[in-house]
């Protein structure tokens, strides 16, 4: 009962649309705006930088507060990987967006902090490099979450950490699965360009 009330809270605290209601609170709907995604780079296009801050803010909260959820509920260990999980799902695939919904960079990030502060550190380093280097936010984005799993296996966090670790790197992946199209043909566009559709 306590692991399907983790399930439960935790999908519904990812499923809150931090950035849609921040647009909404503007009288637009995010999602009809750049490149229709309701996370902060598409929030900071349409909106600006306080928006975007708190959209990433809002979105990281929530993933670590449904890791607490679950560690309080069902235990640590599978209490966080459960909450963790049913949160990134909900972000990705929000109930109050008819199953629609972000890209889960920052939900993700907030879920890792929550879980092991140095796996997220090191993920951001690897997201604030490869920014730096190509201007690609969404490449930024994807090699992080694909190094959750590396740095988890590499601190000994244990092979369930890996594993889940690896979950959220394939969603994030596939979530950007547009942005990869674009990128091998070389139409996607970098951060500080006149167009960016991450």
């Amino acid at each position: 009962m306590r692991i399907m009330l983790a399930l439960l809270i935790g999908y519904l605290l990812g499923s809150f649309p931090t950035g849609y209601l921040l647009g909404k609170m503007k009288g637009i709907d995010i999602r009809r705006e750049g490149s229709g995604n309701i996370g902060a780079t598409n929030v900071w296009r349409s909106l600006g930088p306080v928006p975007a801050f708190l959209a990433l803010v809002g979105d990281a909260a929530k993933g670590a507060l449904a890791v607490f959820v679950g560690r309080w509920l069902a235990g640590p260990g599978i209490g966080d990987l459960l909450g963790g999980l049913a949160a990134i799902g909900g972000h990705g695939w929000s109930i109050f967006l008819r199953f629609q919904g972000g890209k889960m960079i920052a939900t993700g990030l907030g879920i890792v902090l929550a879980i092991d502060p140095r796996v997220a550190g090191l993920a951001f380093a690897v997201w604030a490099l490869v920014l730096a280097v190509g201007r690609y936010v969404s490449l930024a984005s994807i090699l992080a979450a694909a190094s959750v799993p590396l740095w988890f296996l590499l601190l000994g966090r244990g092979g369930s950490y890996v594993v889940f670790g690896a979950a959220l790197a394939v969603l994030a992946v596939y979530k950007h699965r547009s942005n990869l199209e674009r990128l091998l043909k070389g139409k996607e566009f970098r951060l500080g360009s006149r167009r960016n559709t991450t």
